[in-house]
């Protein structure tokens, strides 16, 4: 069988590695050049494919006449999009003469759109997954022909939960790829009524509300937590991330973003609960414990977070 594959990021590296593995004919990949303003701490797809002699292309779109002209030369019986950051046309994704499919980072029909690893930490899921499905106009829509769930516990932030999920989809496509070029795959539609859609985030969307209830915020800072862009509160002006964080019992009754102590911990009161800022790092300083960066900057108890 000769695929198409669109691909990018880490569960883009490993899907295209497990289509090798399994004997695939990858005609072409189809990939995106690192954004310099963005932390890569993901494998190359495009370093994988030269290894493998493939040809590599990063254009600024493919939706153009000649870049459907161009796969549709490649006569490609699937096209497989893998983390690709781009949608693609109709008209690429009526090339394939067996379909083309997309690696989704979520059991949908929940949490379709961007950022699904961020958006179900934040929403306190316990679970979450990878999904394989056809594509079609619009995004995450289409028929799924398989998934496999993850469980999420405390200890888990986007980056564990990446590795999970990209860990997941290389099983998946080991599983499902023969049976894609069988003929054997199943393939059943979306219960539309379940669904969810989530966009993109920006670092703006990291910013703590204190009147939050302290599972919230600890669900956003480890949703955003490196090598994300942070969740952050303000300290005199400046901007003071929280890289790590944990709920704690009990109430006080004191005004939301109180300091209620420093010692032996950093402690906030929040809109319900209170939370333990474990790592911070000031703006331009350097990242450390809470209650060293309380002692530091002589943090007294009943200070108040913006």
């Amino acid at each position: 069988m000769r695929s198409v594959v669109f691909a990018y990021h880490d569960i883009g590296y490993v899907c295209l590695r497990e289509l090798l593995d399994a004997g695939a004919s990858v005609a072409a990949v189809i990939t995106h050049d690192d954004d310099p303003g963005e932390a890569i701490w993901f494998r190359s797809v495009r370093q994988l494919a030269e290894a493998h002699g493939l040809p590599v292309f990063a254009p600024d779109t493919v939706n153009t006449s000649e870049w459907v002209a161009r796969i549709a030369g490649w006569k490609p019986d699937f096209l497989f999009s893998f983390y690709f950051r781009k949608l693609l046309s109709n008209d690429i994704l009526a090339l394939p003469a067996r379909g083309a499919l997309n690696l989704h980072g979520s059991l949908l029909p929940k949490y379709r759109g961007r950022c699904p690893v961020n958006w179900v930490l934040i929403h306190d899921e316990r679970e979450t997954g990878v999904t394989l499905h056809y594509m079609v106009e619009k995004p995450d829509r289409g028929d799924i022909v398989a998934q496999r769930a993850v469980p999420i516990t405390d200890a888990d932030t986007a980056l564990t939960l990446f590795h999970k999920l990209t860990e997941a989809a290389a099983a998946l496509m080991r599983e499902t790829y023969p049976l894609l070029c069988a003929g054997r795959a199943p393939r059943r539609p979306q219960d539309q009524t379940q669904a969810s859609y989530f966009g993109g985030r920006k670092p703006e969307d990291g910013r703590i509300a204190w009147v939050q209830s302290a599972r919230t915020i600890f669900n956003l800072v480890r949703a955003v937590t490196h090598p994300y862009p942070g969740a952050f509160t303000t300290w005199q002006g400046r901007r003071l991330y929280v890289w790590e964080a944990e709920p704690v019992a009990g109430t006080s009754g004191a005004p939301v973003g109180t300091v209620l102590s420093t010692t032996p911990a950093l402690i906030v009161q929040t809109g319900a609960g209170s939370v333990h800022l474990r790592r911070l790092q000031l703006d331009g300083g350097s990242e450390m414990l809470g209650s060293d960066w309380a002692r530091l900057y002589e943090i007294q108890e009943g200070a108040q977070f913006g």
